[in-house]
C-alpha cells in the first residue's frame, strides 16, 4: 500500500458486552477498509432475478445485491425497476471503500440488464466499460427428437 492509501485507511474495532456489563468484553479486531478507486460490478440479470457484486479490480467481492434480499418476490424481482432499487443497495454497502469507477461486466438475458447499467451512474458511479460475457454455446445440446403427432 503506499502513503496515500495508508493514510486513508479507517479501522474500527468492535466490542460485544455480556449481560453482565463490562465484564464479560471481548476485544475483536476488523479488516481495515482501504480506499479502492476502482472496480468491477458483475451484473447476473436471468428470468427470474438479478444479482449485483462489486469487486475490486483482483475480484475480492466488496458487496453484492440482490432483487429477492431488497425484498421483491415472485415476477417483480426481474423488472428493471428492481434491478435500480438492487444497484443502489450494492453501492450503500460499498460505500465505505470509496468506489467511483466501475468496470461493468453483464451476464444473463433479463430485464433488468439495462436498467441495472443506468442504474450506476443515476449512483455517482462512473462507467468505465460495459462487457457482455454471457456464455453462448458453440452449437451445444443435441436437440430434442422431432414430435410424431
Amino acid at each position: 500500500m503506499t502513503d496515500e492509501q495508508t493514510k486513508n485507511v479507517e479501522t474500527t474495532a468492535s466490542a460485544t458486552t455480556d449481560k453482565k456489563g463490562a465484564k464479560g468484553r471481548k476485544k475483536t479486531k476488523t479488516k481495515a477498509k482501504g480506499v479502492i478507486p476502482h472496480g468491477k460490478a458483475y451484473i447476473q440479470a436471468t428470468y427470474n432475478n438479478t444479482i449485483v457484486t462489486l469487486t475490486d479490480l483482483n475480484g475480492n467481492v466488496l458487496s453484492w445485491a440482490s432483487a429477492g434480499a431488497a425484498g421483491f418476490k415472485g415476477p417483480k424481482k426481474s423488472t428493471p425497476y428492481a434491478a435500480s432499487i438492487v444497484v443502489r443497495n450494492a453501492v450503500d454497502k460499498a460505500s465505505g471503500y470509496g468506489l467511483k469507477d466501475v468496470n461493468i461486466l453483464v451476464s444473463g438475458v433479463g430485464q433488468g440488464r439495462e436498467g441495472a447499467i443506468r442504474a450506476f451512474q443515476a449512483n455517482n458511479v462512473g462507467v468505465l466499460s460495459i462487457k457482455d460475457i454471457t456464455p453462448i454455446p458453440h452449437n451445444g445440446c443435441r436437440p430434442p427428437r422431432p414430435r410424431r403427432v
